[in-house]
């Protein structure tokens, strides 16, 4: 049976680093071995069924021969036949498993029978007294040919002095015989399949069990976002993949402590370049009032813008440290009126927008006294980056609105989504390509060269947002314009 199985087995495909399934590989291994046994054991079968059937049916012949022997009987003159014609009707009873015979004396001499008989071949050795079977050819009326099992008996006959032999052959097709070895075979192999099929589902089902651990460890590292970084559970799975699991945990932990320690450089440098970078401002402002010489101012205010421009990017770049996972992890989170932030805020940037030249409002802020005031807009984050986003959202309409444009805020409930709140800051400038919507998003990319930002702001807001789990989004406005939408959960279950 290994012989059998060796050069298949050498065929089966081996595990490569290289898009080869494991699943599949196993199932390969387990259920294509169990096809061959099959098939093995289906031949056996079929083998074992032919040999009793072969004995059976050999059995049935030699009491055939036997009985037809004794029909014929030896008298001083030569034989005497009896064979009756009943006894002739239940030799040839069976017309689909057809019976001849033959009754001769060597040489050839015929005596009794139905048909002519191939005699045994010389490998088969006639001895008297004694049944030979082998199997032979038939020729039919017809001009066909029938596979037939003889059985041939060798009898001696007559005076001790003058003794001469009786050859009696029996043949039967091989009809009942097959017929016989594919019952016992159907009877052999349908429940031999039935537990072969049971085998699998059961293989199958265990490769299933047994891989749901590397199952469940994709999905605990697929399903995470790129800064999660927290080391993956897998208490319960096998030793195999633990250790998978702990050599991933390692590199986790490695890349983690490489990040945390990026960004501490990142705020403490940007701690570190606060006071200098207000210093420089001051003193350019200071330099700007003495100063009469023309090229000299413009060359001080280059400066101040320069100074301004940098500590503003310090600043942002504080805040998205602050927005980090690590750091937003240490940062407490309440409940408070997002409707009431969001005034509060707008009302504090009217006299910068003033100072641009923009008219800056809140949709519902110019409600008279007596109006019912709306109610509270409750929801559960972290205030202060909620705050931070929002200032970033106004400022960066500020900032490249331009001059003579319009900025509304407006805060209310999502009306597609009630559990959500829906912030929107709207603008009147000229907008901003649709292919861009998505690109702004990225640190230090500005869709424009008008305006002073560092390309952080809307970065800020997003990292702020999502954090929360919520979503922020731009839309084009008619005739001209730009839309940002906030939306955040009104109930937070922990930051991501």
């Amino acid at each position: 049976m290994l012989n059998l199985l060796q050069p298949l087995i050498q065929r089966l495909p081996a595990v490569s680093p290289v898009g080869r399934s494991l699943r599949r590989h196993l199932l390969t291994w387990l259920l294509l071995p169990q096809l061959v046994l099959w098939l093995a054991a289906a031949a056996v079968t079929y083998n074992v069924a032919v040999r009793y059937a072969d004995r059976a049916n050999d059995h049935g012949l030699y009491l055939s021969s036997r009985a037809l022997a004794r029909q014929v009987k030896p008298i001083d003159s030569g034989l005497f036949v009896d064979f009756p014609r009943a006894a002739k009707d239940i030799i040839e009873a069976d017309p689909d498993d057809r019976v001849y015979y033959m009754v001769s004396s060597p040489p050839g001499e015929f005596i009794l029978g139905n048909h002519k008989l191939p005699p045994p071949s010389a490998a088969d050795a006639l001895y008297p007294d004694r049944p030979t079977f082998y199997d032979g050819q038939v020729d039919t009326p017809g001009g066909g040919s029938v596979q037939v099992r003889v059985a041939a008996i060798l009898l001696d006959y007559g005076e001790p002095s003058l003794q001469r032999r009786m050859l009696v052959q029996v043949a039967k097709s091989r009809v009942s015989r097959e017929a016989l070895a594919r019952s016992i075979l159907i009877d052999t192999v349908l429940p031999l399949s039935v537990l072969v099929l049971a085998m699998s589902a059961l293989v199958w089902a265990g490769v299933r069990t047994g891989l749901a651990p590397l199952a469940r460890l994709r999905e605990a590292v697929s399903g995470r976002g790129p800064n999660d970084l927290a080391p993956i559970e897998l208490q319960s799975a096998p030793e195999e993949v633990r250790d998978l699991a702990v050599a991933v945990n390692t590199l986790l932990a490695a890349v983690h402590a490489s990040v945390v320690e990026q960004r501490r450089f990142i705020s403490d440098a940007a701690h570190q370049l606060r006071t200098p970078l207000a210093g420089l401002k001051s003193q350019s402002e200071l330099a700007l009032k003495e100063a009469t010489d023309p090229a000299l101012r413009a060359r001080l205010e280059r400066v101040r813008e320069s100074a301004a421009r940098s500590a503003h990017l310090v600043t942002q770049l504080l805040t998205l440290a602050r927005a980090e996972p690590e750091s937003l992890a240490t940062l407490g989170r309440s409940r408070f009126d997002l409707r009431r932030l969001v005034q509060d805020l707008a009302a504090e940037m009217v006299p910068r927008a003033l100072g641009e030249g923009i008219d800056l409002g809140l949709d519902g802020g110019d409600a008279p006294d007596d109006a019912p005031r709306p109610p509270p807009l409750t929801i559960e984050g972290n205030a202060l980056l909620i705050r931070e986003a929002i200032v970033n959202l106004i400022d960066n309409a500020i900032r490249y609105a331009g001059r003579g444009t319009e900025i509304t805020v407006r805060v209310r409930p999502d009306p597609d989504q009630p559990d959500m709140a829906l912030v929107e800051v709207d603008d009147t400038g000229p907008g901003l390509p649709v292919a861009l919507h998505e690109q702004v998003f990225d640190r230090f990319f500005r869709g424009t060269n008008e305006g002073r930002g560092c390309g952080l702001g809307l970065a800020i807001v997003k990292e702020i947002v999502e954090r929360h789990r919520g979503r922020v989004r731009l839309q084009s406005l008619q005739p001209h314009g730009l839309r940002v939408q906030v939306r955040l959960p009104q109930e937070v279950r922990g930051f991501t």
